[in-house]
């Protein structure tokens, strides 16, 4: 117990960014919990972590890392190396342990529409290129965020932030901060990028207190009440 309120550090996953968090911000504030939506620059999971760490380092007080998606296993990896983290909330995510990739961890599952639906494209990177993913704007809807309006798949889709191939195949390389640190998890039981029972085995994994939700990957946009709640449980835990 920390006796004192963590500040909420919201990291993004693949083809989203900070403004994804928006209503989840919105309800954790109107409770007085301050939180901070991270730029994750979904290059490779350890620089990603280690960037995340770093601006969690910074915050004044404990934090609790919350990790949608990719942002899970750049959670697992950057409380490692933040002192002032205190617990994890993984929101329709992978679930990683030492030496397995986001990718690795759910090849046991039956496979979902963000597997055929991958545009790759290439990035300048030093002196050569290398590949990156964005979601087909006609898959968009469909694949990441069923359960939105047609006006706002319309932009995220134009909008996405694409992921460095290396991002999703790059096995963790420190032993997860699960370990260690109290965690929550968010199933979505509609998504169609994370196949909804990984997440729920990603969850007895970790030993994360466990809530399921009828809703997409973008789960942080359509149902951000359940997604706030479960956050709030894991600050009134630890503060």
């Amino acid at each position: 117990m920390t006796g004192q309120t963590p500040t909420v550090v919201l990291v993004h996953g693949a083809f989203a960014d900070g403004s994804s968090w928006a209503k989840v911000v919105d309800l954790l504030r109107e409770r007085g919990v301050e939180a901070l939506a991270v730029s994750n620059p979904l290059r490779g999971l350890a620089h990603d972590g280690d960037y995340v760490a770093s601006v969690a380092g910074q915050v004044d007080g404990p934090v609790v890392l919350v990790g949608h998606s990719y942002g899970g296993p750049v959670i697992t990896h950057a409380a490692t190396k933040t002192p002032n983290a205190k617990a994890l909330v993984y929101v329709a995510s992978f679930g990683v342990d030492l030496g397995e990739s986001a990718l690795s961890s759910v090849e046991g599952f039956p496979p979902v529409e963000l597997n055929t639906s991958l545009v790759p494209q290439q990035f300048p990177d030093g002196e050569g290129d290398d590949t990156e993913f964005t979601i087909r704007r006609d898959a968009f809807p469909s694949v990441f965020a069923a359960d939105l309006p047609d006006s706002v798949t319309a932009t995220a889709a134009v909008s996405q932030r694409p992921i460095a191939a290396r991002a999703l195949g790059e096995p963790l390389a420190v032993e997860p901060a699960w370990k260690t640190l109290p965690s929550w998890f968010v199933v979505a039981t509609a998504d169609h990028a994370i196949n909804p029972d990984s997440q729920r085995a990603a969850a007895r994994r970790l030993g994360s207190t466990t809530v399921e939700v009828d809703a997409s990957h973008a789960i942080a946009l359509s149902r951000p009440t359940e997604v706030a709640d479960q956050i709030l449980a894991a600050v009134a835990a630890v503060s």
